[in-house]
């Protein structure tokens, strides 16, 4: 089998390793826009070129490729899966119009409450130049959630008290988006988030193991939001905070998804991913992409034991629900390397070196490869994975795995500890105690 992977990133880097470890003879290509080495290292061939149709339509066809893993969400923006899937080349990825569910934040809050899904918070959308709605409905909530509609590789978003600390500072924020484009604002939930991953051929969903992760630059949960330091999962489907009731709301408000968006649009295939949070009054959605996470990936898929290209062959077919797909019941704990300065004044260019890390994983991320060195870019660029019986077990395989890993970076040292994991679970805890907790 032929696979071919868009994308050259530390969420591509987890898939490309999971289907060069699969049972079935598979030969992997990449279209990456910079040399992973991790990567180029599993390819039969690879194209350095950026990931766009008139790049990626001719490679697919010059190899007679049978299947594309379509890795991050720009690709899908642009609508690659609808042209690929016209030419012939299914895709684990899904085409533009049930895409939008990530790519779209008032598409994805509007569909919710038209198809009266679970979960969804008190929100509205103002359209560009709206101030005066949006500054009154912002004054009716108090506490927001400021977001512009398109995609803002994950640091759009701004949330009253971290962000800003009052009324005012979120009216100056909604201006500022509304002079581009829409703008959705919603109430503030308090909460613990977590985030649940599912294969899906567009009836079907074949659900990963549940992650939290951690978006402060810095231990003990300080300094400017990142696009995540690392994340962490238990020894089973839940989190230590969560009871089995929060993971079964949240697949079922991502089984409502899907059969709405093939109600509305046409079938979804691809992966879903959710990210959700429990509160006081339930479990409630944060947000939709229509991809895997980075780092959640890479909790999940070094556990997958189903073959990825069956995974593949069944989305589609549309086939999932004849096929048992499963994940080994251990934990395990992600611990992202960045640059110094990371993210506000990230070093550059700076080499790498690599000794022995033991018993964990490594996936190249924001790196690329010259003269036999890898470098970074000033984005996230390596992620360490232990993975153990326990979380504390998995926590000392990724920290042993950072130890031995040299060059101008650091890492939060604090992610997948018992007194960060204790605090999450006494949180959730007191959520509960609430008045009609949940």
């Amino acid at each position: 089998m032929k696979i071919l992977l868009i994308g050259g990133g530390g969420r591509e880097h987890a898939i490309a390793e999971t289907i060069a470890r699969g049972s079935r003879s598979s030969d992997l290509y990449a279209v990456m826009s910079k040399k992973n080495p991790g990567i180029a290292g599993l390819c039969r061939d690879f194209l350095i070129a950026k990931e766009t149709v008139e790049n990626i339509l001719p490679y697919a066809r010059s190899k007679s490729v049978d299947f594309v893993v379509i890795g991050p969400e720009a690709p899908l923006a642009i609508g690659l899966a609808d042209v690929l899937e016209g030419d012939g080349f299914p895709c684990l990825g899904p085409k533009l119009a049930p895409a939008q569910i990530e790519l779209d934040k008032a598409y994805a809050r509007r569909f919710m409450r038209r198809h009266n899904i679970s979960g969804c918070p008190v929100f509205e959308v103002f359209e560009q130049g709206d101030d005066a709605g949006a500054y009154e409905f912002i004054e009716k909530l108090g506490n927001v959630v400021v977001k512009p509609t398109g995609l803002t590789g994950g640091k759009g978003v701004r949330v009253m008290g971290d962000h800003f600390s009052d009324i005012n500072g979120a009216k100056e924020y909604a201006s500022e988006v509304l002079r581009d484009g829409p703008v959705v604002i919603e109430e503030n939930l308090e909460g613990e988030e977590f985030t649940v991953q599912a294969f899906t051929d567009g009836r079907t969903l074949a659900f990963a193991p549940a992650v939290q992760d951690y978006k402060r630059a810095y231990d003990g949960d300080k300094g400017p939001n990142t696009g995540s330091m690392g994340s962490y999962s238990a020894a089973g489907d839940i989190l230590p905070f969560m009871q089995e009731q929060d993971y079964e709301a949240a697949k079922e408000i991502m089984r409502d998804v899907i059969e709405k968006i093939r109600d509305d649009a046409c079938a979804y295939k691809g992966i879903l991913y959710g990210q959700f949070m429990l509160t006081a009054k339930g479990i409630m959605v944060i947000e939709f992409n229509a991809r895997f996470g980075d780092p959640e990936v890479m909790n999940v898929l070094p556990l997958l034991k189903t073959d990825f290209a069956d995974i593949l062959q069944a989305v589609a077919d549309e086939s999932l629900s004849d096929l048992d797909v499963e994940f080994e019941r251990l934990a395990t704990v992600c611990k992202y390397l960045v640059p110094a300065g990371y993210p506000e004044n990230p070093v550059k260019d700076s080499v790498i070196e690599i000794g022995d890390t033991g018993d964990a994983v490594l996936f190249y991320s924001s790196v690329y490869e010259a003269g036999g060195q890898v470098y970074t870019t000033g984005s996230r660029a390596i992620a360490v994975v232990g993975i153990a019986h326990a979380i504390a077990d998995a926590e000392k395989i990724a920290a042993h795995g950072l130890s031995a890993i040299r060059g101008d970076l650091y890492a939060r040292s604090d992610i997948g500890t018992a007194a960060l994991i204790d605090q999450r679970i006494e949180h959730a805890a007191r959520l509960r105690a609430r008045p009609g907790g949940a």
